[in-house]
């Protein structure tokens, strides 16, 4: 805008660190190589991906290895998978938008909500930003045939600054279990019931990488919204992995045996004690103990790997009970 020309010298170069905190994206160290899935390759965005909205706030970076997505006042930016895949393995190393982000939500997600309008699957990480001196949130969601109302959903803090360097996570899908990954630690699965019925996602999706604005909900309920003089946001996504069976969206029919080498890798790599350490340390909420949206506990939660264990930890509304952070702070 024109008026950035007559702003006061302080104000200028306050701007300007803002930006600098913003623009460095492109130097991030990328983390080591992910050894979960034997085979399971990276890939160039024009291999694997497609623009999806965001003009110029896309940017495709050291030849196609590192995509930069930026949320400005005029748009967000996405871009989503050219195939559409029933069950894999996928994974993106992202490192998230510093400083001030309240009402900024970056996702890496998998969903077939343009082919399946109201009975649409999806399997989320959405990245919920926050107040200057707040971490950055993590939750988890997993919706089947249109079952947005259930929700499913859990939330966590990390063990780490999202905002320093590229961290991994990634998705494995499988006709009986979904498991979120963390680098290479298991943080929740969620295995296949007959209780679940089609809750459970069993329909070809598209993998999928956001950045837009959330005002309305993502920090403390819309609350803060975002705030432009923070502008731009900006999110990078690397290390792009799609390995998973891809099909047809429109057949009726697809193999019986699609994902099965991926089940049986998945089975290698879970370490019960890894993702029971996490979700002890860092779950801030989950729906399973969250006894006012659901009195009734949904027919999975009473099966969640240490579910009786946790729920003294947390208060009746799915949150973590502040004496427990506490107790958990103190002792780090």
């Amino acid at each position: 805008m024109v008026v950035v020309v007559a702003m006061p010298p302080a104000l200028s170069l306050l701007v300007l660190l803002v930006l600098a905190l913003h623009g460095g994206a492109g130097d991030a160290t990328p983390p080591p190589p992910l050894r979960l899935v034997r085979g399971a390759l990276r890939v160039a965005f024009d291999e694997g991906y497609t623009r999806m909205f965001g003009d110029g706030n896309l940017a495709v970076l050291r030849d196609g290895r590192r995509v930069r997505l930026t949320l400005d006042e005029s748009t967000g930016a996405g871009f989503a998978s050219q195939d559409v895949f029933l069950h894999g393995f996928f994974s993106a190393a992202v490192k998230l938008p510093a400083y001030y982000a309240a009402g900024v939500v970056v996702a890496f997600y998998l969903s077939n909500g343009d082919t399946y309008e109201k009975t649409h699957d999806e399997v989320d990480f959405e990245f919920l930003g926050n107040v200057r001196g707040r971490e950055w949130r993590v939750q988890t969601n997993v919706y089947g045939n249109g079952s947005t109302a259930a929700g499913r959903e859990e939330r966590y803090d990390l063990p780490f600054d999202p905002t320093d360097e590229l961290h991994h996570y990634s998705i494995l899908w499988t006709r009986r279990r979904i498991i979120f990954y963390v680098d290479e630690t298991p943080i929740r699965e969620v295995v296949r019931t007959a209780a679940m019925g089609a809750a459970f996602p069993a329909k070809p999706m598209s993998v999928y990488a956001t950045i837009w604005d959330g005002s309305a909900w993502a920090t403390l309920g819309g609350r803060y919204r975002v705030n432009y003089r923070y502008a731009p946001f900006v999110a990078e996504f690397a290390d792009l992995v799609l390995h998973g069976c891809a099909v047809d969206p429109l057949a009726v029919e697809h193999s019986a045996s699609c994902g099965d080498e991926e089940e049986e890798a998945a089975e290698a790599v879970v370490s019960s004690a890894a993702m029971a350490a996490f979700r002890r340390g860092h779950m801030s909420y989950s729906y399973c103990h969250d006894r006012r949206r659901y009195p009734v506990a949904l027919s999975e939660c009473a099966l969640t790997g240490g579910a009786a264990s946790l729920g003294r930890l947390f208060g009746p509304d799915g949150m973590k009970r502040r004496r427990a952070r506490r107790v958990r702070d103190a002792s780090s």
